[in-house]
Parts: C-alpha cells; structure tokens; sequence
C-alpha cells in the first residue's frame, strides 16, 4: 500500500520503509510477532507525522510516540476526517504492544493482530486522503 512512497526523502520514506518490514514479516514463518509490531507502529508514526508535515498549517508535529494522539493531531490540524472512537483503542494497542517489545515483554498475538486490521481500515482511509 506504501509504494507511492518508495524512495521518497524523510518521513514518507520511511513509512514506506517500514512498510516493506512488515510485508517481508507477513510472509514469514516468524510467530513471534513484536517485530512486527514494532515495525506497524513506526510505519504508523512516520506516516501521521509526514502527512502533519506535508498537509498541516505549520508542517509541525509533536514528538508522541502514541498513535491515538497522533490522529487526533491529523483530524485537528489537516482536512482529514474520520471516526477517531472506532480506531482509538486498536491505536493504543498498537502502541502498547511496541512498547513492550522494546521491554522484551511477551504480547497477545492475537490480540495484536486483531487490532492490525482493524486499523488497517484506519492506513487504508489515510492513504486515500
């Protein structure tokens, strides 16, 4: 869904970076699955914070790491509108799971997965704006 952004300079690009991660992870035998997490959550964090810098007033974005906080910056600061309550607590899960991959802690796959595509609907209506 990202290759519009291949080789595209700074955030974008590295979305789209993540990206490719988390397609190679698809495909792979791993079942562990905070790598992937990890990679979701940045590929997630990149693109917000292209879309705050290329579309916002002031091309600025706050340093959170929290995707739910992130798309509350999006819909306030760019034309971009959805319902945030249907993606809000799937984006904490999200961010929860990274954290605790750079903890070494065991996540709910499933879990997990389950919030993936749940915002996935959320990556798909991002890329279409």
């Amino acid at each position: 869904m990202f290759q519009v952004f291949e080789n595209v300079h700074n955030l974008g690009g590295k979305a789209w970076g993540h990206a490719v991660a988390v397609d190679l992870l698809n495909s792979s035998s791993i079942q562990d699955c905070s790598i992937h997490c990890f990679h979701y959550q940045q590929m997630f964090e990149c693109f917000f914070k292209h879309i705050l810098e290329r579309n916002s007033q002031f091309a600025s974005y706050s340093k959170s790491h929290k995707l739910n906080k992130l798309l509350e910056e999006v819909i306030a600061n760019t034309s971009f509108k959805t319902n945030k309550t249907k993606y809000r607590s799937d984006l904490m899960v999200i961010t929860v799971c990274a954290e605790e991959y750079r903890y070494n802690f065991d996540i709910d796959c499933q879990g997990y997965l389950e919030s993936v595509d749940i915002c996935n609907q959320l990556l798909t209506e991002l890329l279409d704006f």
